[in-house]
């Protein structure tokens, strides 16, 4: 076992392929998303996490976020895992991960990462890192996949008359640069940025079967005349 005391801790850059077994056997979401960065945790030369960073699947939230002339220095914090025996138990090694990864990108990087209410994800490791807190995302609805699948996953051939709630989510901003670039990047911020952080009971999920702690209401659409 790996002692948190003495172990030699290293991040450094990793291949898409090194994420894999990470973000497809222990992150819930079971997905690749689109991958920019991609930092892994090397403890005593051993690789034991990963966190990975990409351009956002939304245009407007890299342009809300901090308007159209940043639209392309916008990086959504997408993925974030542990190796599951050494989550946790005082060792801190995500927030190392996250906030030694986050010296490795550009300046002048506006960060966005998200921690999901159906899985009780409050952000704690966000706010270990100093990421600034902007509220939450808006109660969307999107149209129901069967099988769980993700809304990304739509399929225009496929007709549902049923909406699945999307899950509201905590938001969190990092601002990458020196004083003086997060200083100009606070003021093209576009979100509000609340003085306190939300707090709760996080639950580890299990990692060989991941269950949603808050399941998403499954709705029928509202028909008009």
């Amino acid at each position: 076992m790996l002692e948190a005391q003495s172990a030699e801790k290293v991040v450094r850059r990793i291949t898409y392929e090194e994420t894999k077994p990470f973000l497809l056997k222990i992150h819930y979401a079971r997905r690749m998303p689109c991958i920019t960065d991609a930092f892994g945790l090397f403890v005593n030369g051993e690789l034991v996490g990963a966190v990975t960073y990409g351009v956002p699947a939304s245009r407007p939230l890299c342009i809300g976020l901090a308007g159209v002339e940043n639209e392309k220095n916008v990086r959504e914090l997408n993925r974030l895992c542990i190796r599951p025996d050494l989550n946790g138990g005082g060792r801190n090694y995500a927030s190392f991960l996250v906030a030694h990864s986050l010296k490795m990108l550009p300046n002048g990087t506006f960060v966005v990462s998200y921690a999901d209410t159906a899985w009780t994800h409050v952000g704690y490791i966000y706010q270990a890192c100093n990421f600034l807190y902007t509220g939450m995302s808006a109660k969307r609805k999107d149209t129901y996949q069967p099988g769980g699948l993700h809304p990304r996953a739509y399929d225009k051939n496929h007709h549902s008359d049923m909406f699945q709630t999307r899950s509201q989510k905590h938001r969190y901003v990092y601002l990458v640069g020196d004083r003086r670039t997060r200083k100009r990047m606070r003021q093209q911020l576009k979100y509000p940025v609340y003085d306190y952080y939300p707090k709760g009971d996080e639950q580890q999920y299990d990692t060989e079967h991941p269950q949603i702690v808050h399941p998403i209401e499954v709705v029928e659409r509202t028909r008009t005349s």
